[in-house]
């Protein structure tokens, strides 16, 4: 594992830490976005994580993109905007992507500032819990530019057309609170009670059969995009997958013989 990224794995839980806190953990950069793409397809795969918890060394969750990088000829900008737009292709939109087609339940643990990217990476996972010191921004328009990422996506289907509007066309930036009012994220915490917050809700979703949360996140991602008619044919299959489990007849057996299933 590059050490771009940091790794921690406790029983059925991955954490993983974005570790640029010096640069407060840019994503724009090939390098990271490799690393996270390798990072959470390995977890995806692997049969004893059923969830992973994402976090930000230091004291930001992420910066977003390099603005430091945004000149003439570095970055993801090229010279010549053919190649510019390839970049971001080959690049950080490789990360919507990525969350997207991933079945491994994923949670964001917001330890502090998520801006631009930044808050669209939090917006590609699945649970955003935040600490009180985390902000949020929206923020390209304030560097003259767009949500190259997918943000204009990812923002509405969280927050509701008008929310997305008003913070993606003002860039301003929020607070834990206002993101938790607006259903940017469902819980803030104290500092100190953030990663254990984070982990108590992953360790919720791992005691549960990993078929069906893996299942049940597909039809929740699909449900995004596809018609009602579409996900009840996609529901009905996935059901049928998920009756052939011994994840459910040991949680039916348990249930009528009022007993405790084992997971696996």
């Amino acid at each position: 594992m590059t050490d771009l990224l940091l790794t921690e794995k406790t029983g059925s839980i991955l954490t993983i830490i974005l570790n640029a806190p010096e640069r407060r953990n840019p994503i724009s950069d090939l390098p990271m976005v490799d690393a996270l793409c390798e990072a959470f397809k390995a977890a995806d795969t692997d049969p004893e994580v059923h969830a992973v918890v994402l976090t930000g060394a230091g004291k930001a969750f992420s910066s977003g993109g390099d603005v430091k990088k945004m000149v003439a000829g570095a970055g993801l900008r090229d010279a010549l905007p053919v190649n510019t737009r390839s970049n971001y292709r080959e690049g950080i939109q490789r990360l919507p992507l990525m969350f997207q087609s991933i079945d491994v339940p994923v949670v964001a643990a917001i330890n502090g500032p998520a801006i631009g990217a930044g808050c669209d990476l939090a917006c590609m996972c699945d649970v955003r819990i935040a600490s009180e010191t985390a902000v949020f921004a929206e923020s390209f328009v304030k560097v003259g530019l767009v949500p190259g990422d997918g943000g204009a996506w990812l923002l509405p289907r969280i927050v509701g057309f008008s929310k997305a509007c008003e913070l993606a066309l003002t860039g301003e930036t929020i607070d834990a609170a206002e993101a938790l009012r607006c259903g940017l994220v469902s819980r803030v915490v104290a500092p100190d009670q953030l990663m254990t917050a984070a982990s108590d809700v992953a360790l919720k979703i791992a005691a549960n059969s990993r078929p069906a949360t893996r299942l049940t996140k597909r039809l929740l991602r699909e449900g995004q995009t596809t018609t009602l008619l579409t996900l009840l044919e996609l529901s009905a299959a996935f059901q049928a997958l998920a009756h052939m489990t011994d994840e459910h007849e040991q949680a039916v057996h348990a249930f009528i013989n009022r007993d405790t299933p084992v997971r696996k």
